[in-house]
C-alpha cells in the first residue's frame, strides 16, 4: 500500500483522484493528452438505456467562480457504450473504471446497471439519482428517500459489483437520502452533483441557456460539497466519494479530512484538461507540507473545536 493509495468499496486505488462523470468523456479522449493510468480511476460519461441527444443549445455557460450546464445526459446508449466505447478505452486504460448510470424509471436503472455489471472493465456502478438537467428522471429520484431506496434496491438485485449512489445537493437534509440508499444496499455514496442554478442575459432578457436552469458547478460550490460530505460521512457506514468544486491537491485533502475516501474532480477538467494529472503529481508534496504520511489515515480526521 502506497502513501497515496485508498480502498474504495473493496477495490484498491493507487490514489484517490477520480475525474467526475460528464467531464472526462469515456476516457480515451484525455488519453491523447497524457497517460490516464496515473489516475485512481475515472467516472465515465453518464450512460442511459437508450441513446440521448441531450438538451437544446445553448446548454453551457460560464459564470462567476464556476459554470452552468444543462447538457441533458447526451450519450449513445448502453449497448453502444459496451460495443464501441469500452473497447476503445481498453486500449489505453488498464484499471477498473466507474460506470455512471442514469435513468427515467426504476426499470431503466436496473436494466442499464445489469448490462454494465457484466463488463470486465467496470469496477463500480455509480448510480446517478441526482441529475438536475433532465425532465422526468434523475433528480426526481434523488430528492425522495423512498424513490432513492427503490432505485438502489432494484440495482442491487441484478448486480454483483459495488454500487455507489450519487446524490443531489438540492434537498433539505442530505443524510436522509444517504441513509435510504445505504438501507437499500448501496456500497458507497458520492456527492454532490451540481446545484440548480440560473443566469439571465441582460441584453436579450432571456436565460443564458435554453433549458432555463442547469447544474451549477465549479470552485464556488466547494464549501457546500464539503459540508454535505462531512454530514454524510457521519450518517452512514459505507465509504463516501467527495465531489464538488475540487481543483487542487489541498482540496482533495480537505475533502478526505471531512470524510471522503476518494475525491472526484469535475469542472476543473473543463478549464484545464491536465487538472487531475497535476493534482495527482502535487499530492506527495502537499502531504509532506501538512505532515501526512498516508492518505488513508486522514479519512474523516477533521478535528472538532474543544469546549473551554
Amino acid at each position: 500500500m502506497g502513501a497515496l493509495s485508498v480502498n474504495l468499496c473493496g477495490i484498491e486505488l493507487d490514489n484517490p483522484v477520480i475525474p467526475a462523470s460528464g467531464t472526462f468523456g469515456y476516457g480515451y479522449e484525455f488519453a491523447e493528452l497524457y497517460d490516464i493510468n496515473c489516475l485512481g480511476t475515472f467516472s465515465c460519461k453518464g450512460t442511459t438505456r437508450q441513446e440521448r441527444f441531450g438538451n437544446p443549445t445553448p446548454r453551457i455557460a460560464e459564470c462567476s467562480a464556476g459554470m452552468i450546464n444543462a447538457v441533458g445526459l447526451q450519450n449513445p446508449g448502453v449497448d453502444r457504450v459496451i460495443a464501441e466505447e469500452l473497447p476503445r478505452l481498453k486500449k489505453c486504460f488498464h484499471k477498473p473504471l466507474m460506470a455512471n448510470v442514469s435513468g427515467f424509471s426504476v426499470e431503466d436503472y436496473a436494466y442499464t446497471c445489469q448490462k454494465l455489471d457484466e463488463q470486465e472493465q467496470v469496477g463500480w456502478l455509480e448510480v446517478n439519482i441526482s441529475c438536475p438537467n433532465v425532465h422526468g428522471g434523475g433528480m426526481s429520484f434523488g430528492t425522495d428517500p423512498r424513490a432513492a431506496y427503490e432505485v438502489i434496491k432494484a440495482v442491487k438485485a441484478v448486480t454483483r459489483k459495488p454500487v455507489i449512489a450519487k446524490l443531489s445537493p438540492n434537498v433539505t437534509d442530505i443524510t436522509v437520502i444517504a441513509k435510504a440508499c445505504e438501507d437499500a444496499g448501496a456500497d458507497g455514496i458520492s456527492l454532490i452533483n451540481t446545484l440548480l442554478g440560473m443566469r439571465i442575459d441582460l441584453r436579450t432578457r432571456k436565460p443564458v441557456i435554453a433549458n432555463t436552469m442547469g447544474g451549477f458547478s465549479g470552485p464556488a460550490v466547494f464549501p457546500v460539497a464539503l459540508r454535505m460530505v462531512y454530514q454524510t460521512a457521519r450518517a452512514v457506514k459505507v465509504p463516501v466519494v467527495g465531489v464538488g468544486g475540487v481543483s487542487t491537491a489541498e482540496d482533495v485533502i480537505e475533502m478526505m479530512l471531512a470524510g471522503a475516501t476518494a475525491v472526484e474532480v469535475g469542472a476543473a477538467n473543463l478549464v484545464d484538461p491536465f487538472a487531475c494529472k497535476k493534482i495527482v503529481e502535487a499530492l506527495p508534496e502537499t502531504m509532506a507540507r501538512y505532515q501526512i504520511a498516508a492518505l488513508r489515515e486522514i479519512i474523516g480526521g477533521v478535528k472538532q473545536w474543544e469546549k473551554t
